[in-house]
Order: C-alpha cells, then sequence, then structure tokens
C-alpha cells in the first residue's frame, strides 16, 4: 500500500508499504478515504533539532476516515463493515498503524461509528476536534465552570464545542477576530458571539461572561489575547491552554491582577483528561457522539484534497482559518 511517511530529519516520504490483512485483537482494519493534516502535525513536523527515531513502519498521521473492512477479536460487531471517523492518538499502541496510507490498523477505541448517510470524508479531521470538545466540557463541569469563553471562536474545536454544549445547556462565548467573523458564526445559530476588533469589546465581554458566569477560558490562541482578557474576566476564572495560533506573541500582564482576581493558568490536555484515559468513558463519549456527530457543525472543513504523491504541497497548503488540507487515497 502507499503511504506517507517520516524520515529521520522529520521530513516525509511516500513510500509502498506491507498492506495489514489481519487485525490484532481489539483493532480494526480501516479502508482510507480521506487524513486530515491538522496544525498540530505541522508544528511537530517543524520542531527541530529533535529527531524522531524509528517508530515502527514511520506511518504519520492522527486523523482520517474511511470504512472498517475487519475487526480484531473482542472488538463490538457495531464497527464491521461501518464507516469511522479516526483519531489515532486516542488509543495508541504498538500495533497501530499510521492513517496517511490507504489501509490503516488503528484500535477500535480511536474509532467512531459514523451515520451510513454522511460521507466519511466530511469527517476526515473531525474527530480530534469533537473528542478533545467533549473533554473539556468534562472537566470544565468537574471543576465547577458553569459558562464556556473559547478565544479560537470559530476554529473547528470551537464549532464542534459550540455543538455539545448547545445539547447539555452550557453556555459559550466565542471570541472572533473580525466583525465578518462574528456575522458568520451568528448565521451558524450560536447566540455569544464577540469580535476582538469591537471598540467596545472589552465592556461587552465584562458584561457577558459575568452574567453567563462564564469562568472556564478554553484558549487555542495563546499569545497577546490572555493579558487582554485577564482584566475582565470574572472573580476564580481559569485559563486552559490547549493549543498556540498565536503563541508566538509575548504574554504579559501584571501580577496584581491574578491574586486579586484568584485566576488561575492551565494546560490542558486530551490525553490527561478523564474522558480520554478512561477507556469505559472514552467508549461511553464515543457511543453518545455517534447520536450527535452528523451535526454540520462537526463536519471538517476541507479546504482543498491531495493524493498521497502531492504531501509537499499539501503540508504547505494555507487555507481559511479552520479549514484543512486534505489527504486522499483516490479521486
Amino acid at each position: 500500500m502507499r503511504a506517507v511517511c517520516t524520515k529521520l530529519d522529520r521530513t516525509l516520504e511516500v513510500r509502498d508499504l506491507p498492506t495489514p490483512t489481519t487485525p490484532a485483537p481489539g483493532h480494526l482494519l480501516v479502508a482510507i478515504d480521506a487524513c486530515a493534516i491538522n496544525h498540530g502535525d505541522k508544528t511537530f513536523l517543524r520542531m527541530a533539532p529533535m529527531s524522531l527515531g524509528q517508530r515502527g513502519n514511520d506511518v504519520w498521521g492522527a486523523s482520517g476516515a474511511g470504512h472498517v473492512i475487519a475487526v480484531g477479536e473482542g472488538v463490538p460487531e457495531t464497527y464491521a463493515g461501518k464507516q469511522v471517523a479516526v483519531y489515532r492518538s486516542l488509543r495508541p499502541t504498538t500495533e497501530a498503524v499510521g492513517l496517511w496510507c490507504e489501509r490503516a490498523h488503528v484500535h477500535h477505541l480511536c474509532c467512531l461509528v459514523l451515520p451510513d448517510q454522511v460521507r466519511a470524508r466530511d469527517y476526515c479531521g473531525s474527530l480530534v476536534n469533537v473528542i478533545t470538545a467533549a473533554a473539556f466540557l468534562r472537566q470544565a463541569a468537574d471543576e465547577g465552570h458553569a459558562g464556556i469563553v473559547v478565544t479560537a471562536g470559530n476554529s473547528a474545536t470551537g464549532n464542534a464545542l459550540a455543538a455539545l454544549a448547545r445539547r447539555r445547556d452550557v453556555p459559550v462565548i466565542h471570541l472572533v477576530r473580525s466583525a465578518s467573523a462574528r456575522e458568520a458564526l451568528g448565521r451558524l445559530g450560536m447566540a455569544h458571539v464577540l469580535a476582538l476588533d469591537d471598540g467596545d469589546f472589552e465592556r461587552d465581554f465584562a458584561a457577558l461572561a459575568q452574567g453567563l458566569r462564564a469562568t472556564a477560558v478554553f484558549d487555542g490562541l495563546g499569545g497577546g489575547i490572555v493579558g487582554r482578557l485577564a482584566p475582565i474576566v470574572p472573580e476564580n476564572a481559569t485559563f486552559y491552554f490547549y493549543g498556540f495560533l498565536d503563541g508566538g506573541t509575548p504574554m504579559s500582564m501584571p501580577t496584581f491582577q491574578f491574586m486579586a482576581k484568584n485566576l488561575t493558568m492551565k494546560r490542558f490536555s486530551n490525553f490527561q483528561a478523564t474522558t480520554v484515559w478512561d477507556p469505559l468513558i472514552l467508549g461511553e463519549t464515543l457511543a453518545d457522539l455517534r447520536e450527535c456527530i452528523d451535526d454540520p457543525l462537526f463536519r471538517t472543513r476541507i479546504g482543498q484534497a491531495f493524493p498521497f504523491e502531492d504531501i509537499e504541497a499539501a503540508m504547505r497548503f494555507e487555507a481559511v482559518p479552520g479549514a484543512k488540507a486534505v489527504l486522499v487515497s483516490h479521486g
């Protein structure tokens, strides 16, 4: 089979590899239709000078979608023959094969069964965003927060969080960069959207966050947004950092603000969240998400599709915010 693999220097190349034919216990064989290139893929592969070292067959890729062609011992029959969205990092195993290939081999708890009527390709980057949103909503509730602030309000993860929060009746404030982005989210039915370039942003945000008790700040930007929000978030707010789209910009604020308002800063990681590390809860979450995954807000926004052989062009591709380049194994 064709596969996109990493070399020791973190560059990528297309190779011909043996095609997996028999799934290990607990695993699936998935004929891959499409794989999303996430921001994290580009970031990690640019990290230097650290080498990746030898990692099995070196097939890259964490996000994809396709259909199940074989199930291993112990896998629920609900997976057999179904379309699935895949996030390989949910349950890494030594037997797993990365997703940027024609046939992946993954643990079944990396897969969300898709409805028969949807196109698998439209969910090739979705599960990473959906599971991130689900895990964060659970953690925020467990830690006593009633409302959420999403700094990357029009991102794919922001959309996923909006869809799940709506089902759970959790208020969310989406922050976007411009009035046009605010209007776009309004058309998608999001009730509380504020534009960072609005002259009254600070006043409006402070009042809305206080009224909604939005004390959990889900930050995918980093950089200057933290210093801007710190003076106007409610008391006892927590900044949860999960991304760094603006990570190159220094963060600055007086220590007094954190002391006076009892603010907290911490990292949010899927892999440290109860939703992911507890296999029972992960299985329950995947089953619950199956009931709502056809919500349009969960779909992967495809900027452009590329064959495996055009991996260099795919990695260079820059789309509108939230849209992704995807690799396709055919057509």
